[in-house]
């Protein structure tokens, strides 16, 4: 490496194009991942390039290479492999914004957004699965722009929050997962007392844990959320509490005979679910709220959330109304909380259950 470098340096006087034209060339004898960025940054500080002027240079002189080298067998692995490494330092196109959402609600929410605002923005997703604090490290590091998560004071501090509810508060309105063989001990539940009585198992990424323990619920907790699923089989705590609106797809995805959704218990608290935004993109999250601002204008919003969560059936199957309502606080929610806009939420939280 060292004698690339200074080899790199002796032919400075070769002018700019060359100089970048020579790296190039050297890297087709590293074995080094992501060499050429490492090259990048070198050549950059060598020549005072701009980051933008350089990715040009670099496109246009890497394209030249591959063609000469296209027809050379003893060549092909070293240009492929460049190939793969000059996508890292194309210049950046200003209205693509990488996000981790991959749910189809929330993604086609996104777009709908980012559609209405008139922005010419463009979604790419990111296949790698993160859990809540490596999104949220990607964020501040301006590697993700945008994902969805439930709210807590901490996330809204750290990174951008657009303050629209994408759930209408179904998130915070949790059925149970529960073991078949418990099924009768859930059904004599009737009090936060009985309620306290069970063990919630939760992942120790999520909002929900923090609301649970701050509302003297026993919390089990798991860095992985599909150990969660075993644990509860095992014994380790009693129900999983997830979304009305996913807990069928999630039991479904994860399936054990010894599990089920449970019937009786309704447990409710106000968390919304927002797009949290990348604090290096501002202008992004106003371009997503204005997007959502004029979906709930004229009535979009509601319209594309009834069909997508098929809301009508979810209420049928649930029977929120028919079951125990055990309803926690939720300490730390942000006074910015949107709770006065009615027509932002559904009408569960109005709800009084069971008796």
């Amino acid at each position: 490496m060292a004698i690339h470098l200074t080899a790199a340096m002796r032919v400075i006087a070769m002018g700019m194009t060359s100089v970048i034209r020579y790296v190039f060339t050297l890297t087709t004898t590293l074995i080094i991942t992501k060499r050429a960025a490492c090259w990048s940054l070198f050549i950059m500080a060598l020549t005072g390039l701009s980051a933008s002027s350089f990715a040009v240079f670099a496109a246009d002189i890497a394209s030249s290479h591959f063609a000469a080298n296209s027809n050379s067998n003893s060549n092909s692995g070293s240009s492929d492999a460049i190939k793969s490494d000059v996508s890292h330092i194309q210049a950046p196109i200003s209205k693509t914004i990488v996000t981790t959402i991959q749910q189809t609600w929330q993604l086609n929410l996104l777009k709908e957004a980012l559609r209405r605002s008139d922005s010419g923005y463009k979604v790419q997703q990111m296949s790698t699965q993160m859990n809540q604090k490596r999104k949220v490290e990607e964020a501040l590091a301006g590697t993700v722009d945008v994902f969805w998560s439930m709210t807590s004071k901490e996330l809204e501090e750290t990174v951008l929050p657009v303050r629209i509810p994408l759930f209408k508060g179904l998130l915070g309105n949790r059925l149970l997962i529960i073991r078949k063989a418990d099924e009768t001990r859930f059904a004599n539940v009737k009090t936060m007392a009985d309620f306290r009585q069970l063990k919630a198992g939760q992942n120790r990424y999520w909002p929900d844990a923090t609301i649970l323990e701050a509302n003297g619920l026993p919390v089990v907790t798991s860095y992985q959320y599909t150990n969660l699923y075993p644990m509860l089989e095992g014994g380790r705590f009693d129900y999983l509490a997830l979304g009305a609106q996913e807990i069928g797809e999630e039991l479904a995805s994860h399936p054990d005979p010894a599990l089920k959704v449970d019937s009786h218990i309704l447990l409710q608290y106000r968390s919304p679910a927002y797009f949290f935004v990348s604090p290096k993109r501002p202008e992004l999250a106003a371009a997503i709220l204005a997007g959502l601002e004029s979906m709930v204008s004229d009535g979009s919003f509601d319209e594309m959330f009834n069909r997508e969560l098929k809301i009508e059936q979810l209420y049928r199957e649930a029977k929120f109304e028919q079951r125990v309502i055990i309803r926690l606080d939720t300490p730390d929610l942000s006074p910015l909380t949107p709770i006065e806009r009615k027509e932002l939420w559904l009408d569960l939280f109005s709800m009084q259950g069971a008796k």
